[in-house]
């Protein structure tokens, strides 16, 4: 079956985009979002309608692994829920698999665009994995977090996948790598579970910024800058970590699941 898709990103973290309803495999999705023989991609998103002003993401990560949440993919659901009438410009809710979250998004493509994320739960004392000191934090989905002098120089490549299979995270982890720039700016690498290296990780950046304001190094609101761009994030009034950045679509196509 050939289906219409979109290729959307959140600061180069690039996704391919469905409408839905449709099944899709693990097997597909790893297919489609292999760089040299499919698309390519970070992960996949399936955005339905479920009823007016309410809309539900999927996402799976390129290995056709499923994830509770993807920040920058939020963003570019919320985009293509306004593009494609799936829902009205303004304020929505989205159904993830860690609950509603509110979204807001304009007409205009190239407005940035707002999410809530989620609740930033951290823990206290930092572990030490691989001769680095890491904080653990969920976004409903895990991460650990250690703060580095350069981001040009930290070793994404060599720790980050170690890390992100170490015994302590049984479901594995997103791993994050952070330099603080002063308190108003952190930079920010990360290595995203099921993906490998990636430009940008909407929820690694929530993590980081509320990790870092925790440890009292900076403050909220803040400005994340990732090899993919530059965001903001804050913690709104009701306990959700809010992500602001940049949406571009780059291509349109039909492909066969």
């Amino acid at each position: 079956m050939f289906v219409d898709y979109t290729k959307m990103n959140g600061l180069k973290n690039d996704f391919i985009v469905f409408e839905g309803a449709i099944q899709i495999s693990s097997e597909t999705v790893a297919s489609l979002c292999d760089r040299k023989t499919g698309i390519g991609a970070d992960g996949v998103l399936v955005v339905t309608k479920i009823n007016p002003g309410q809309v539900q993401m999927e996402y799976w990560n390129a290995d056709g692994s499923t994830a509770e949440m993807c920040g920058n993919g939020l963003r570019c659901a919320a985009r293509f829920a306004v593009d494609n009438q799936i829902a009205s410009p303004g304020e929505f809710v989205v159904q993830t698999p860690v609950g509603p979250l509110k979204v807001v998004c304009g007409d205009n493509s190239n407005d940035d665009i707002e999410v809530q994320v989620g609740r930033v739960e951290v823990e206290p004392a930092p572990v030490m994995l691989h001769g680095f000191s890491f904080y653990k934090a969920r976004v409903g989905n895990p991460h650990a977090i250690t703060i580095v002098k350069d981001t040009d120089t930290a070793p994404v490549k060599s720790i980050g996948p170690r890390v992100e299979k170490d015994s302590t995270f049984p479901h594995k982890t997103n791993v994050e790598f952070v330099e603080i720039v002063d308190s108003g700016q952190l930079k920010l690498r990360v290595w995203e579970r099921g993906v490998g290296e990636t430009l940008a990780c909407g929820t690694g950046m929530v993590a980081s910024a509320v990790v870092s304001s925790v440890i009292k190094k900076t403050q909220l609101p803040i400005e994340i800058e990732v090899e993919g761009g530059t965001a903001k994030v804050w913690v709104d009034d009701d306990g959700f970590a809010r992500l602001l950045g940049p949406v571009e679509t780059t291509e349109t196509g039909k492909v066969k699941i």
